[in-house]
């Protein structure tokens, strides 16, 4: 029999409307958060904001211009809501440190490698 998926990490698997806002909503901030591979992310219909450890092996920052704010970064990294193991996917835009974001649920094993590179 499947895992029922929480209700909260159902609907955030659909893509939505996600902004970085803390420590504050400057590139500079979020430079510092992806520095730590730890990062907030709010999804903005619903509230929720979930914080995230990035999993650099898929995360991307070549288009960042963080000092000029311009350009996106593409944040994946891990995290568990309401008792799910997810992967969160989001594309932000430095400019406004908004963009779109979903969650992806994983297998147990994928989970412990994704935050196990953290360690590394």
């Amino acid at each position: 029999m499947e895992k029922q998926l929480n209700e909260l990490v159902e609907r955030l698997t659909k893509e939505h409307l996600i902004e970085c806002v803390r420590p504050e909503k400057k590139a500079s901030a979020l430079k510092e958060c992806i520095d730590r591979d730890y990062v907030h992310v709010m999804f903005k219909e619903t509230g929720t904001e979930l914080g995230i450890q990035l999993d650099r092996r898929y995360c991307k920052f070549e288009e960042a211009d963080f000092e000029n704010a311009k350009g996106k970064v593409y944040l994946v990294g891990g995290l568990t809501l309401n008792y799910d193991k997810v992967k969160c996917v989001a594309e932000v835009d430095l400019s406004t440190c908004e963009g779109k974001g979903y969650l992806e649920p994983v297998s147990d094993d994928y989970y412990k490698e994704m935050m196990s590179q953290s360690d590394k």
